[in-house]
Order: C-alpha cells, then sequence, then structure tokens
C-alpha cells in the first residue's frame, strides 16, 4: 500500500485546522482503517439524518404529484360539467324552435300557410339568438370585409359602388364580438365607378 501525504494548507481561515483533520484522516491505524472512530458515527448519524430528510422530500413529493393530478382531473371534470350545463341551456332555448317546426310538419295545410308559419319560426329562432347575444354580420350594401365577409364570386352592378356587398348568399353571425362564421357574400364590381 502506498501512504498518502497530508495536505499541506498553508493560507486562508482555518487553515491550520483543515492540515490537522487532513493528517487525522489519513494516519493508518493499526488495524489498517481509518482512525477517527467517533467520525464514523458521526458520519453514520448524519448519513441516517440525510436518509430520513430523503424519504420525507420524496413522500412529500408523491403526495403533491397526487394533490397535482386529483386537482388537474377535478378541473377536467368541472370543465366537461360546466360545458354540458351551458349546452343544456343553449338547447333548452331552441327546444321550442324544433317543437314549432314539428307541428308546421304535421300540419295539412296549404303552402302559404306554412310558408307563414315557417317564417314565424324563424323570427321564434332569431329572438333565441338574440337573447344569446348572437347577432347577424351586416352585409348587404356594406363595403366587402374580408374580416366578416367571405367573397363567393364578383357581380357587374352599377347600382352599387365598388367593392360593396350585392348579394348575401349565407348570413353570418357573430356572439357578441366574436366572429362565429362569415357571411359568404358576392360582391359588386362596377366598372362605371372603377374608370371614373
Amino acid at each position: 500500500m502506498t501512504k498518502l501525504e497530508p495536505l499541506e494548507i498553508t493560507s486562508g481561515p482555518g487553515a491550520g485546522e483543515l492540515a490537522e483533520e487532513a493528517a487525522l484522516e489519513t494516519a493508518p491505524a493499526a488495524d489498517g482503517e481509518i482512525a477517527n472512530d467517533t467520525a464514523g458515527t458521526v458520519s453514520r448519524a448524519e448519513f441516517d439524518q440525510l436518509k430520513t430528510e430523503r424519504d420525507q422530500l420524496v413522500d412529500r413529493i408523491a403526495r403533491l404529484q397526487a394533490e397535482f393530478e386529483n386537482a388537474r382531473k377535478r378541473a377536467e371534470r368541472e370543465r366537461l360539467e360546466f360545458r354540458d350545463y351551458a349546452t343544456g341551456n343553449v338547447v333548452e332555448q331552441f327546444l321550442p324552435v324544433l317543437d314549432n317546426f314539428e307541428l308546421a310538419l304535421k300540419s295539412d295545410s296549404n303552402a302559404h300557410q306554412l310558408r307563414s308559419g315557417v317564417a314565424l319560426i324563424v323570427k321564434q329562432m332569431e329572438e333565441v339568438l338574440k337573447q344569446m347575444q348572437v347577432t347577424p354580420v351586416p352585409a348587404l350594401g356594406e363595403a366587402f370585409d374580408p374580416r366578416i365577409h367571405e367573397a363567393l364570386g364578383a357581380v357587374d352592378r352599377d347600382d352599387l359602388p365598388d367593392q360593396h356587398v350585392a348579394e348575401e348568399i349565407r348570413r353570418g353571425y357573430k356572439l357578441r364580438e366574436r366572429l362565429l362564421r362569415p357571411a359568404l357574400v358576392r360582391v359588386a364590381h362596377n366598372p362605371k365607378q372603377k374608370s371614373e
């Protein structure tokens, strides 16, 4: 075996104490082991304390992970319950409209009466949408706006300014300020206005 030389520390705070500790740790004992019995028991006590702290931290982390997982599941369940509640409220408002459509289909009236009945149902449906703060996108005669209008094509019209909506194919809707769907339109192309 080779003998380890103690470190020589010549400067800094506690330099003498560090040199003595290094010498004690490297000095051979009679039976070839390190000759500091009290350091071994202290190390074992420190080891046991660190092991206990580690076990407590691992246990704490496991508990926090379980709490986080439970909170995530609870939030997901609440989100689904809220969505179902909101959907239920919307559907509940449209059920009378559906009832009126079914009554119209069962009726033995002529085409004119059926048309006026459907017009009343459409009016009822527009009222429900208005209560839900859903409004139609202004289209006919308005300047074409690609943020709220979707152009299906262009038509030559002299009676409308160029790049204004000439026809509304499908109505668009907004929920407050959020666009639900754009209005499907045809845009006026006015050659007279362009040449001027």
